[in-house]
């Protein structure tokens, strides 16, 4: 390879390093939360944006794909926030209701039963989540990759239109 084909390489290959930050688990979701390294320097406490994308001019699709994940991050959140509250509130009413005398054996059937019958209940709910979490995810995974995709070729051509 010459000398001279080494920097064309190089505006090919070379980027600035990439990472998320994942801290640890919520204590009521129990999910992890992600800083993405394109988040850091203007971190923000809530996930809505003051702004609509219409009032930008240009291309506002590499916005519009983190505001996705953002939401999506938060619809996470949410949902299994929310449902293990409901869980963990459910479980210490049944808890609560037993009797002192209640034996080991019997507060373990209490909670088996308990358990079957909050997969029971919650099936449906949880189908409606997977459903909306798996649209919203591959909504924003195709963004991602058609901006990824759109950059690539960006930077392919003025590659070959600087030599």
């Amino acid at each position: 390879m010459t000398a001279r084909a080494i920097p064309h390489i190089r505006r090919i290959h070379a980027s600035a390093i990439r990472f998320h930050l994942v801290g640890p688990p919520d204590t009521v979701s129990n999910i992890r939360p992600v800083v993405y390294d394109d988040d850091l320097p203007n971190q923000r406490a809530d996930l809505t944006h003051p702004y609509s994308l219409r009032e930008f001019k240009g291309d506002t699709r590499e916005y519009q794909w983190k505001m996705q994940r953002q939401q999506l991050d938060a619809y996470n959140h949410t949902f299994w926030s929310n449902s293990n509250s409901r869980f963990e509130a459910a479980k210490n009413a049944l808890l609560e209701s037993l009797p002192d005398s209640c034996t080991e054996e019997d507060r373990e059937f209490a909670l088996s039963e308990f358990y079957r019958r909050w997969i029971v209940q919650e099936t449906a709910r949880q189908q409606e989540y997977d459903a909306e979490w798996r649209k919203q995810n591959w909504s924003s995974l195709l963004l991602a990759i058609r901006l990824s995709y759109e950059k690539s070729m960006a930077r392919i051509s003025r590659l070959f239109s600087s030599s």
